[in-house]
């Protein structure tokens, strides 16, 4: 089984706080859907044979391109690899892209689920995060795209300039009233070199604290695994059958091959896991789509127990006891140590010897790994 990205890098701005790659020309849509088929007959060798489980476009905002582009793409994947109606097939979308046709050009082009980045149902709030929607369009997206698809995703983010817990509460409540199938909530990460970091810098904006967020983050799950969401991984809730497969597979270290300017893949075979990523610039990208790889790494044992450890306590998956031990190069004392003191911080279990995460130590999921892996 195998995933595939497609990373579309088109926005019409960049949000104040986003670092993600991504270009605000929208003159070089057409060369750049070009570029990805060459790219996708480039890596035919690579398709064939496998049974596509889950596709996601990402970006960028790949609900501003044209849907017939997309639909030709996923025609393109059909006729090397095998899908069927089972495959995942996930767009992110920006309420202010989305009307009740091209909801329909979507669904009938193949898309099967909606990512929706609506990030709050208050005004002030995306005012504050530089968002180009309103609250009413988060409202009305949401609204029409479950009317017309059987899985949809929405984006929230806590920790915006100004906001309070009452501001968020409200924001959890509209959710919960909505009941999309899939609830994603992030924490804003203020990341060097955007406008907001700069705005910070100089003093114009101040965030809410560390605390503030953890206190976000702590009532977000508390209402959401009340109203019957699965808090499957650190970020994401889903109701019963209804996670992200794309997601999950990547942090289940299952292959996937990504497309487009700056994409990552992860790939095995014969044994040998490989990780690569093209080129993060579009124009490089279009001028030769047949060269966009411009990062690989075939992982160490090394490398390969680290990432089981971070990822797999992002999900939850859970550790044995015994596997820390077999990867770490520091005494067994120490990771003795390290263990005791998660569960009197009350950020772990074992059972069975086998380590999870409580819903507290979700907060703490990068330092707990670090500490198993280096401590």
């Amino acid at each position: 089984m195998l995933s595939l990205y497609v990373h579309i890098p088109f926005c019409r701005e960049r949000c104040r706080y986003c670092d993600f790659f991504l270009v605000t020309r929208l003159d070089h849509v057409d060369r750049f859907f070009t570029a990805l088929a060459e790219e996708t007959r480039s890596k035919a060798e690579l398709l064939k044979g496998e049974r596509i489980g889950a596709i996601h476009f990402g970006g960028g905002t790949p609900s501003l391109v044209p849907v017939w582009r997309l639909s030709g793409w996923l025609s393109q994947v059909a006729g090397i690899a095998g899908m069927d109606d089972e495959t995942e097939i996930t767009l992110e979308a920006n309420p202010e892209d989305i009307d009740n046709t091209r909801l329909d050009h979507l669904r009938d082009a193949g898309v099967n689920r909606l990512s929706i980045g609506v990030q709050s149902f208050t005004d002030r709030k995306l005012r504050a995060l530089g968002r180009a929607h309103t609250a009413a369009d988060s409202l009305r997206t949401v609204s029409m795209a479950m009317e017309r698809f059987g899985s949809v995703a929405v984006d929230l983010m806590c920790g915006a300039e100004g906001e309070g817990p009452d501001e968020w509460e409200g924001d959890l409540r509209m959710t919960h009233s909505l009941r999309p199938q899939h609830v994603s909530v992030y924490m804003l990460t203020l990341e060097e070199k955007t406008r907001l970091w700069r705005d910070v810098c100089r003093g114009t904006v101040e965030l809410p604290g560390e605390d503030e967020q953890s206190a976000m983050y702590r009532a977000a799950r508390i209402a959401l695994t009340g109203a019957g969401y699965r808090h499957y991984e650190v970020s994401n809730y889903a109701l019963d059958g209804f996670h992200s497969r794309y997601n999950l597979s990547s942090w289940k270290r299952e292959p996937y091959l990504g497309f487009g300017p700056s994409a990552h893949s992860f790939m095995v075979s014969g044994g040998e896991e490989t990780r690569f990523s093209n080129v993060g610039s579009l124009i490089r990208y279009l001028d030769d789509p047949l060269a966009a790889v411009d990062f690989r790494e075939v992982l160490t044992r090394e490398q390969r127990f680290d990432e089981e450890v971070f990822l797999s306590l992002r999900i939850n998956r859970g550790l044995p006891v015994g596997f820390l031990r077999s990867g770490r190069s520091t005494g067994d004392d120490r990771l003795d140590d390290a263990l005791a003191g998660f569960l009197e911080k009350g950020w772990i279990r074992i059972d069975e010897e086998v380590v999870t995460l409580t819903g507290e130590g979700f907060l703490f999921a990068d330092l707990v790994a670090a500490e198993l892996i280096h401590g």
